[in-house]
């Protein structure tokens, strides 16, 4: 039986790994390769060395996008992951003590369908329906609240505020999941362990701050990283929310949608170097987040 085992996982992967290396990491060493090239899209690609990477250095809507990404970066995990963990601590643990065990709040298992609805509509759909919440004309459901006269701040044709919504809307799509991902994680502690923290006295921010992220610390760093990794995204949400997809003065100009743009704009080859630049952007961030938030487990 032990002999047939490995012909018979191997008849399994072959197909899948087949197709991965076909369709990603070839995808891959195509796009190194045609970083070094002048290649428009179409016909011939002929070798420039690493001209585009110079052209990167002075690529003005480069870095904005760049920096436009850092900000997501940072803020987009942070918020999500705060407000995820404070959702699934109130349906795990933030209910009454009845008999010593520590419960929910009541209606929790109704609140995680609730808060994991979004995660359901494709973020296409997300996208077209805030673009009409956060309209920057009378059709807009927000501005339409406000008197003509007042000047719409708050919305995606607004250069300062802009990032910002795009932000709320991928923090919005991103919660459910979290919520649901951290609730299974709280639901494999030990319910003695709250229960004995419960007896000594513990309050409600010690159970969470000393009990339930060190126990899921874990689940924290998987987290961070898929975030993180989100925040490099955005394609989606940029394109259908903001105007020349890009936003006012390239506002909401993000690395995908620099790639996309110059893409499509007879700029293949330098946009392959974009995408060169982000791939090693987000190697590096799950690399230093996996050393960073590394915690040496004693035997």
């Amino acid at each position: 039986m032990r002999h047939g085992k490995y012909p018979f996982i191997i008849g399994f992967l072959v197909v899948p790994l087949a197709l991965y290396g076909l369709f990603v990491i070839w995808a891959y060493v195509q796009m190194f390769k045609l970083s070094f090239t002048s290649w428009t899209g179409f016909g011939r690609a002929d070798g420039n060395g690493f001209a585009n990477y110079k052209r990167l250095w002075h690529d003005t809507v480069f870095w904005a996008a760049l920096r436009h990404n850092l900000f997501l970066l940072i803020l987009l995990p942070v918020i999500a992951i705060a407000i995820s963990l404070f959702f699934a601590f109130l349906l795990n643990v933030g209910g009454n003590s009845r008999g010593g065990v520590t419960r929910g709040v009541w209606g929790s298992k109704g609140y995680r369908i609730i808060f994991f609805f979004p995660q359901l509509l494709a973020l296409v759909i997300v996208a077209v329906i805030f673009g009409r919440v956060f309209g920057s004309d009378r059709s807009g459901m927000i501005n339409g609240l406000f008197p003509s006269s007042w000047h719409p701040w708050l919305f995606v044709a607004d250069e300062r505020w802009a990032l910002t919504c795009l932000l709320i809307v991928l923090v919005w799509q991103q919660i459910g999941f979290y919520v649901v991902l951290f609730s299974a994680a709280m639901g494999s502690i030990a319910p003695e362990i709250y229960e004995a923290a419960a007896l000594d006295g513990a309050s409600r921010p010690v159970l969470f701050f000393r009990i339930t992220i060190p126990l899921l610390w874990n689940t924290l760093q998987v987290a961070w990283i898929y975030l993180g990794i989100a925040a490099f995204d955005g394609f989606a949400v940029v394109s259908l929310m903001t105007v020349n997809q890009g936003g006012p003065n390239n506002a909401t100009m993000l690395l995908s949608m620099d790639i996309y743009k110059n893409a499509f704009n007879g700029a293949a080859g330098y946009s392959s170097a974009i995408g060169v630049v982000l791939f090693f952007l987000t190697l590096t961030f799950a690399a230093l987040t996996l050393r960073v938030t590394r915690r040496d487990v004693e035997a």
